[in-house]
């Protein structure tokens, strides 16, 4: 049976890492309640034609006109009360939210489901990102809600570390069970497991 993939929030991050997917053997399962904007085109995976779209749906029908993927997605809002239907059969869940609250709905289903988790963040200033397995993610309070960290593409090259250690996390998750963290800078990305 393959693998069941779910990227839950398909921004900066999420959109980046679910293009660098694309060859797993695996179902990719991309969530996602937002649209895509024209300022989205500077740090997204998402093209000129996608606005006004729905990020997930958008995001599907690039997977399959761009590299013949067959993804699912589903547009909404993830939510204490949808989470366990999102997530079923998920072999892992992909955390890429830009918020506490929505990361710790995430959590708190992938600790009671007993499916694994993994967790990508970007700090608000751009100088640094991690990549870290749910058991040993602590979440810091963000600066204030929903604070934007990619807009514009000024932290465009730390995004494309940080959703390329994402997508390796993954493939190493998916082809042999490995769960390594990581923390990633502009200089370097090390391995701290």
């Amino acid at each position: 049976m393959s693998a069941r993939v779910v990227f839950c929030g398909v921004g900066a991050i999420g959109s980046t890492a679910a293009v660098l997917c694309r060859c797993l053997e695996a179902t990719l399962v991309v969530i996602d309640f937002d649209r895509v904007e024209s300022k989205n085109l500077l740090a997204q995976a998402f093209v000129k034609q996608s606005v006004g779209k729905n990020k997930a749906e958008a995001l599907k029908a690039q997977l399959l006109n761009f590299h013949s993927v067959k993804a699912e997605a589903f547009g909404v809002r993830v939510t204490a009360e949808n989470v366990a239907t999102l997530g079923a059969g998920a072999t892992l869940l992909v955390d890429c939210f830009d918020n506490a609250a929505s990361r710790a709905v995430l959590s708190t289903h992938a600790q009671a489901a007993g499916v694994p988790l993994v967790h990508a963040a970007i700090s608000g200033d751009g100088t640094f990102g991690l990549v870290r397995w749910d058991e040993r993610f602590v979440p810091d309070l963000e600066d204030h809600a929903g604070q934007a960290t990619c807009e514009g593409g000024v932290h465009l090259p730390m995004v494309g570390l940080l959703a390329a250690t994402l997508a390796r996390t993954v493939q190493d998750f998916v082809t042999t069970g490995a769960r390594r963290d990581s923390m990633v800078g502009l200089a370097a990305v090390t391995p701290t497991s």
